[in-house]
Parts: structure tokens; sequence; C-alpha cells
């Protein structure tokens, strides 16, 4: 076959056959359209196809969408014309069709088409102007739907991912809910007698048939009294309880604080004190040990009111409770007020639905595997349930109470031992139970890579390094510290110098100042609340150590106060913009005027104060009134170039951009400096 025989005859105007052909040459289209090439060009350049030339060929997708454009338009009309018409006729059309309409996140552009009753090419032109490219069947993310939604008047919706739509918290009809036992978490310093009250708490509850009176689980123990229940959290050292509170579980409704008679307030004490303020939670002090010689109540009493804790006998609001875990001196009382501070909260729950809660402990065991001490705080809790728990799914395989008996569900506020988990939960994961096994682990496999892309950037804890960055792109507006030292005086002393260093720009906020060496709860403590640690002439332990680098908390340590508060207060003042100042290095008198080839206008000038430099900001003075601000484009000495004239010496002055100038005329050379602040 020839090669005239191989090309195809041209279609008559109007043929649908062309938009199949590829390798249509633009003036072949623009003479059929009775276009100009130019005309075509320009046309092909406002809908986001640039050609070189009349010659360049065009793919059938072009063609096609070309087409569908002229297809309709008389001939002989310019290119302009036309598009203005469309575009106004489609806003018209668009703003009387979509007003109101909302487009989901993922749909097609046929689909997104037919919602707005325009055809998909002009859709598809409309992407390539916002320089998308999609084809009629793709599907189009959010950010798209934005732009589009901005010229076509419509709405776009973020689709829910499968977290949102499952475990989002949905609030209960307020006539489903009814009243659950508060959980206690008791706190206190070391040998005040909390592990013995608990055991006091225990013995005195126990009735002949102990099934189902009291549960003595991993972590927490379920009492019951005549006025209800009572679930206590066993947190030796409090740690548990920083943990979860550092993982945003508010899990506690009431905190014991323990006092000891003969000891008083101390340091652990008033570390307790600070967490608890932080969780928001009311407190209710137990003054233990009153049976032993020496015991002074009202000491503690006094103690206590300086930590904001004012007792009732005084006109406070605390409870104070004067209990002995010994001969069992007021714990029934210490119970009842528990009883009444949980009335007073209303706590309620509804436990007609699928169960949610919080992970108080798990571990791994070698007969059962991962094992969890879960706390039910809504619904009720079944075995067989599907559930996901942080980065880690599983079904309820059995439930356990604190004597090893099966349980076959758990209500609110009711702990229980869970078989099933795929891997080890942390303390404080929340609990949720979900419809299938399917979602269950698609949530956790989205969570665990979650989790590694957290684990591969960088830490965002705050540092005295990064805390000028942080602060100017809005991330930080106060720097939290953690305050210990080796005696109160210091410790005091310290934490006043460094209040005194707040200023409107940057506050220093000292959420928790006590006497001793940095412990692992301090650092919990500082990554609750985003805060460095500081020590004067403490050293932290190891469990600190490892807790630091697990964390990424900023430890600083010093052993003399002044280095302290100088280096604190050396970050603060660098945190501060610094002043800029006018400085006058010189001024000159024009004595003569130039013309220099290349260099235009040049006024020779006598240095009668100062020094003029090169490349600096120039003011030109005539009768002591501003004439123009530039810059000195040259400095010459004779026929040499020179960075600075000194005073009482002549030379010649190029003005960048003026040519104004006259004899007499006062040229003043400055400078602008940075001044350090100083905070006031």
């Amino acid at each position: 076959m020839s090669r005239a025989q191989r090309q195809p005859a041209k279609p008559a105007k109007g043929s649908q056959e062309e938009s199949q052909v590829s390798g249509v040459r633009v003036y072949d289209l623009a003479k059929e359209y009775n276009l100009t090439n130019k005309e075509l060009i320009a046309f092909l350049e406002e809908h986001g196809v640039r050609v070189k030339s009349g010659m360049s060929p065009l793919d059938s997708d072009t063609v096609a969408l070309i087409e569908s454009e002229l297809a309709n338009k008389p001939a002989g009309k310019t290119v302009s014309m036309p598009e203005d018409a469309v575009e106004s006729a489609s806003d018209s059309q668009e703003t009387a069709t979509t007003n109101g309409l909302q487009i989901m996140e993922g749909t097609t552009v046929a689909n997104l088409a037919t919602s707005l009753e325009l055809q998909p090419s002009a859709l598809i032109m409309r992407l390539m102007k916002l320089r998308v490219m999609a084809s009629i069947n793709q599907q189009l993310d959010y950010d798209t739907l934005v732009m589009l939604g901005e010229h076509l008047n419509f709405e776009a919706v973020k689709s829910k991912t499968l977290e949102e739509k499952l475990l989002t918290e949905i609030p209960d009809d307020p006539e489903s809910l009814q009243a659950r036992a508060p959980v206690v978490t008791i706190m206190g310093h070391v040998d005040h007698g909390k592990t013995s009250l608990l055991d006091s708490i225990r013995q005195s509850n126990i009735s002949e048939s102990e099934a189902g009176n009291i549960t003595q689980h991993i972590g927490a123990y379920h009492v019951k009294l005549k006025g209800g229940s009572i679930v206590f959290l066993d947190t030796p050292g409090h740690a548990a309880f920083t943990a979860m509170r550092a993982r945003g579980a508010q899990v506690t409704d009431i905190v014991v604080l323990i006092v000891a008679a003969d000891d008083g307030v101390m340091p652990q004490t008033i570390e307790a004190i600070s967490h608890a303020k932080a969780a928001k939670v009311p407190i209710v002090v137990a003054i233990n040990k009153i049976d032993v010689p020496g015991a002074r109540s009202d000491y503690v009493k006094q103690q206590l009111s300086e930590q904001e804790l004012l007792p009732e006998d005084w006109g406070g609001q605390t409870i104070c409770v004067e209990t002995s875990a010994i001969d069992g001196t007021g714990i029934d009382f210490l119970l009842e007020m528990l009883l009444l501070e949980a009335a007073l909260l209303e706590l309620k729950a509804n436990p007609n639905k699928s169960a949610r809660g919080i992970v108080i402990e798990a571990e791994v065991d070698k007969g059962r595997g991962a094992i969890a001490t879960v706390l039910v705080q809504s619904g009720t809790l079944r075995v067989g349930d599907v559930f996901v728990s942080g980065r880690y799914s599983g079904k309820v395989r059995a439930m356990m109470d604190g004597f090893g008996k099966r349980m076959k569900e758990a209500g609110p506020s009711f702990p229980v031992e869970v078989l099933g988990f795929t891997g080890v939960p942390e303390a404080g994961d929340k609990f949720y139970v979900v419809e299938s096994d399917k979602d269950a682990r698609a949530i956790s496999e989205t969570r665990q890579d979650q989790y590694r892309n957290e684990k591969l950037g960088a830490n965002s804890h705050v540092s005295l390094d990064n805390l000028f960055q942080q602060i100017r792109e809005g991330e930080i507006k106060e720097l939290n510290v953690v305050l210990k030292g080796d005696v109160q005086g210091s410790v005091q002393a310290v934490a006043s110098s460094l209040l005194e260093l707040t200023t409107d720009e940057v506050k220093i906020n000292i959420i928790h100042q006590a006497v001793g060496g940095i412990t692992e709860t301090d650092i919990l403590l500082a990554s609750a609340s985003d805060a460095i640690v500081v020590g004067f002439n403490v050293h932290p332990t190891t469990e600190a150590v490892q807790a630091k680098e697990t964390e990424g908390i900023d430890v600083r340590t010093y052993n003399v106060i002044y280095n302290l508060i100088s280096y604190i207060r050396s970050a603060m003042e660098g945190l501060l913009d610094p002043e800029v100042r006018e400085v006058v290095i010189g001024r000159a008198e024009v004595r003569e005027l130039f013309r220099v080839p290349r260099l235009g206008l040049v006024a020779g000038s006598y240095v009668n104060w100062g020094r003029i430099s090169y490349n600096q900001p120039l003011r030109i003075l005539r009768d002591n009134r501003l004439i123009h601000e530039g810059k000195v484009n040259s400095l010459r000495r004779f026929k040499d170039n020179v960075n600075e004239v000194q005073a009482n010496y002549e030379c010649g002055i190029g003005i960048e951009t003026f040519a104004d100038l006259k004899v007499g005329d006062v040229l003043e050379c400055y400078v602008h400096e940075h001044v350090a602040r100083s905070l006031s």
C-alpha cells in the first residue's frame, strides 16, 4: 500500500471520527473551525495545552476535549468569545444547581459531573486548568475537591476513617445512664501506711461468703459496701498513675492522699499533690497512724493548708479523715466519705452498649500469652467480644476475677483480666469493643504503621536548644519546668528566681518543685506536661536516665545556683527579639560634583566627622532637611576604591539611584545595630 493510500482522508466538518485519530495537527484543526493558527494556539494555552507551532500534532484525548468545546460554536468566531460565554453560562448554571451541594471525598469524575449537571469533558477541562490530570473514572481526593468547590460552588466533605467511624464516642441518652462505682487512686509518701490501709480496707469488708464481695485484682481492688461499691487502684509510688496521665488516660475519679500523722507532708506527698492537681481530680486526705506516739494531726493540716489543701474543719473544702490502719480506726468513715464524694460527682455510665475501658497494666504469661487488666468504663464486656486496644487487637477468650474465677461479663467500673491480645498493650491504652474481627485488624495495622512512622520521626519534646524555634512556630507559649534540689532553701530560691524571669513573651511555669533526686516519676511528669527537668546538686537515678532516653526529656543538672539561674536567664533572653538601633557613624560635606562614565554623578566630599563606609545606608540633608535616603554605591580616594574614609579626608561618593545633588549638601552615613535585649 502506498504512503498516500495509508494516510486517512480528511473528515468532513463536525465529523466524530477525527477525535479517534492520533496525530492531528494544529493547522488542520484550525482550518476546520475557520480559526487562525494563532487563535487556536492561544485557545490551547488557555486550557493548559502548550504547542510550539501550527505543525505540532495533537493526541486524540486533546482533540476530543477541544471538539467538545468548539463543536457547537458558530464558525468564524474568535476563541475568546466562546470561552467567556462558556464561563459565564457555566457559572450561572453552577450557582443555580449546586448551591448547598456536598460532595464526598473519593467520588469519581463521572459521578461528580452528574451531580453538577455538567459534561464530563467540561469537568476534565476544569481539572486541567487546575493542573490536575484525571480520567473520567478516576477518584478525586479531598484537596482536589476543595479546589473545585471554590470554582463550582459546592462543599467538599472529608470521608471518615474506619477508626473515626467505629471508635468515636457517641453521647449516651441520659435515660440510659446508671450509677457506677467510683475509681479511687491511693497516693502518698513511702512508709506512710498506704499498703497497710489497703490491707485494712480489704480485711474489714470480707464477709463469710467472700466470693463477689472483694475482688483483689492485679493493680485493682473492688470493694462492695452497703451504700455502693468502690474500685481502688493500687499504684505504689504512683508511677502507674503518672504513666496513665502521660498517655491522656483520665481513669481516676478521686485521689486519696495518705499522710502519716507522725511524719507530716514529705517530698513525695507534695509530688502526689502536684499529680492530682494536674489531673484535676478531687483529693480526699487520710491522716494515717494517729495511734502512733508523737502523732500531730493539726500540724499535718497546717502543712496541707500550705499546699492549698484547706481542711473542712478549718473552713476549707478538702475532706480530711483521721485513720489508723493497725486498729481500723476511721476506715469505715473514710469509705463513707468516698461514697459521699462520688455521689457529689454523680458518676454514671451506660451498661447497655459495647464495652469501652482502659488498660491498667499488661504482661506476658508463659502459659496464657499476652494478658491485660482492663477497667471497664462504660458498656458491658463479654466473652467472645472482638476488641482493639492501642496498637493491638484480639478477641476475649476468657475473663477472670482476682480469685481466678472465670467471668462471662463485666459491667462499668469493674476490673477484669482479659486473655486474647495479639500483643502486650501499654498501661493507659484505651480499650474498645468493635463489631468484626476484620475492622479490629484494620485499625490495629493502621495504628502500628503510625507508631513506626512516629518512631522514625524526630522527637517533638521541647528542649532549651529548640525552644526558640518552637515558640516562633507557635507550638508552645510557655516553658514548663520540673525543679528538684538538695535542700528546700535552694529549691525555693531557684523557683523564685525563675518566676521573676517571666515576661509577656515567654512564661516560666514551674509545674512541680521538690527536694530529692530526679526520679522516674519526674521524667514521666515532664513527659506528660512537655517540660524540662532542672536539678540543683542532685542527679537522676538509673531508672530516670532510662526514662529520659525513652521519653526524650531534656534534663539539666547544676552545682552552683548562680550558674543555673544565669543559664536559664540566658536561654530566656535568647528568645527575645533583638532591638534594632540606628547609629550614625559619620558625616561628609559635598564640595564639588563630577560626572564619571559608567558611575554617573559623583560627589566630591570632605569627611568632617566620623567615617564614611562603602555599601552602608546614607541620607542626604539639605538645609537640615531630609532629601533622600539611599546607599553608598561607590567610594574612592583619588583613583582607588576603598571600603571607608576617615575624618579630615576627601573622597568621591557615588549614591545609588540619586542624581540631584548640590554643593553644600550634607551626607550622613549610618548603620543598624542589633542590640540584645535583657529581661526586665
